[in-house]
């Protein structure tokens, strides 16, 4: 198999070489939430101070995603992904010596940056390593259950290491995984030729950049400042003219960032539409459960994690699967009927939950979720991977891992604001239709309490049971999924064909 260097290592090694950097990335975007209330306890801070840890990270990775996925195409993704590994272990270390809260947020920032190379990279590398599109698919499926599971092993992993330690645990395990994740690059990833050097598109990262920021501090920051304040408005402001102002420069330019002939590609398109939707269920209502657990359950970290650990093993067993049933069925189906299973998952969970819940109560309603979550990753993942030719594939894959995290952002921004809100209406509900028949001074102090614990537990049913009709939108818009005809592993010379069929 020859890309441009004569490729010795096993592709599977490959891959697994890359599952060990995405892993990393993975968890350490979702393991930091767990330590923010030692952070706060250390520093002497208010909540609102601490959300900018999480913050930072996500705008500067939102931001330099689909910049390092043009990197990695210009100049060889094995280079990208090998420097920004190196920078994001350092980084970590630096992150977790952090001397004040100031220090914590700029360096959460340098590591959301660095960060921001592995995803579009690592995807870059195994579509150019496995040309075979079953092979593929499967590769991609096997990469997608790692991705997703991060989600999910973070509080398993992070739980532990809080409790026995310190949040600055966090961040120093990045290091021994890291130096192995390093290791397993030099030896087994191949060099691959970059593209004719072209020059840089300055002028549009600097504006997407402006646009990004801003909407991913709106999204983070909107409830808290109010979505109609004028601070909330200012930033819709800047993020839609930046956006106008991004098209018109990206149209003339020679080397875009972002190639908008990308937007007519129906595979494409198709493809980020689902993603968007089941990306903004899956990150909104999965942002919820842990609040939920700790809550209302009275699990610590260790638990919650304990409680992910059976939706982690499920989408790493179950996004091959999806990926090896594609394979044999048009993508949209497998897609489709995955996000389904998500939306009966979401709705069981919705009419389970009560004060009297159970951890256990949880499990079978999150595997149902997983398993239809992990039948649809691997497909979308590979339908934007086989939709370009190879040397397009890093751009590609930053923006879909972008229309991951912008829908993420927006998914949590959504629920959480639902949540609050639906809390104050049933409150209020509530407390008009609660009657004390009783004069005893004691019941009530207490009915006060009992009022606002039903309304909490009965807005949380109320937005899962939205969930579940955010999937089931997401299962219809997957049927629309469509699929590239146009094999580019037998590219030659750059020359294509774009041949789109609907199956």
């Amino acid at each position: 198999m020859k890309d441009s260097d004569e490729k010795t290592s096993s592709p599977w090694l490959i891959l697994l070489t890359v599952m060990v950097g995405t892993l990393l990335i993975g968890l350490d975007r979702t393991v930091v939430n767990l330590g923010v209330p030692k952070i706060m306890s250390e520093f002497g801070i208010t909540i609102t101070t601490a959300g900018w840890i999480a913050t930072a990270y996500i705008i500067s990775n939102a931001v330099f995603v689909p910049v390092f996925g043009k990197l990695g195409d210009m100049f060889g993704n094995r280079f990208i992904y090998l420097w920004s590994f190196v920078a994001f272990i350092v980084i970590s270390l630096i992150v977790g010596l952090s001397w004040s809260i100031g220090s914590l947020i700029f360096f959460r920032a340098i590591q959301g940056l660095v960060g921001a190379a592995i995803y579009p990279t690592a995807m870059s590398l195994i579509a150019k390593t496995f040309r075979d599109r079953q092979e593929r698919a499967q590769a991609l499926g096997i990469w997608a259950g790692s991705f997703a599971a991060s989600a999910v092993i973070g509080p398993l992993v992070g739980g532990p290491l809080i409790d026995n330690f310190s949040w600055r645990m966090l961040f120093y395990i990045n290091f021994p995984v890291g130096v192995v994740g390093l290791l397993m690059v030099l030896a087994f990833l191949p060099k691959d030729r970059p593209q004719k050097k072209e020059k840089f598109d300055y002028a549009g990262s600097i504006i997407l950049a402006v646009a990004l920021s801003s909407l991913v501090l709106v999204l983070d920051k909107g409830q808290e400042w109010g979505w109609t304040s004028f601070k909330s408005f200012s930033a819709y402001f800047v993020t839609i003219a930046s956006g106008i102002i991004f098209y018109f420069v990206e149209k003339r330019a020679k080397n875009p960032l972002i190639d908008l002939n990308f937007f007519k590609n129906p595979v494409f398109v198709s493809a980020l539409s689902v993603t968007f939707i089941s990306f903004g269920g899956f990150m909104g209502a999965m942002f919820l459960i842990p609040i939920f657990a700790q809550t209302f359950l009275g699990y610590g970290a260790t638990e919650t994690g304990y409680l992910f650990l059976p939706l982690a093993l499920t989408m790493m067993v179950v996004s091959p699967l999806g990926a090896r049933i594609s394979s044999y069925i048009a993508p949209r189906w497998s897609v489709s009927i995955g996000m389904l299973i998500s939306t009966i998952g979401f709705f069981i969970l919705s009419q389970r939950l009560d004060p009297l819940t159970k951890g256990s109560d949880l499990i079978f309603p999150l595997f149902l979720f997983a398993v239809g979550l992990g039948l649809g990753m691997a497909p979308l993942t590979n339908a934007v991977a086989s939709s370009v030719p190879p040397r397009e594939v890093g751009i590609a894959s930053g923006i879909l891992n972008l229309t991951r995290n912008i829908a993420g952002a927006i998914g949590i921004a959504f629920f959480g604001t639902l949540l609050t809100n639906q809390i104050n209406l049933n409150v209020q509900e509530i407390s008009v239709h609660t009657t004390i028949n009783s004069f005893l001074p004691n019941i009530a102090k207490v009915v006060p309490g009992l009022v606002i614990l039903k309304a909490q537990v009965a807005s949380y049913g109320f937005v899962f049971f939205v969930a579940s009709f955010v999937m089931l939108a997401g299962a219809l818009t997957a049927l629309t999924l469509r699929e590239s005809s146009k094999d580019y592993a037998d590219e030659i010379e750059g020359e294509t064909k774009d041949v789109f069929v609907e199956v």
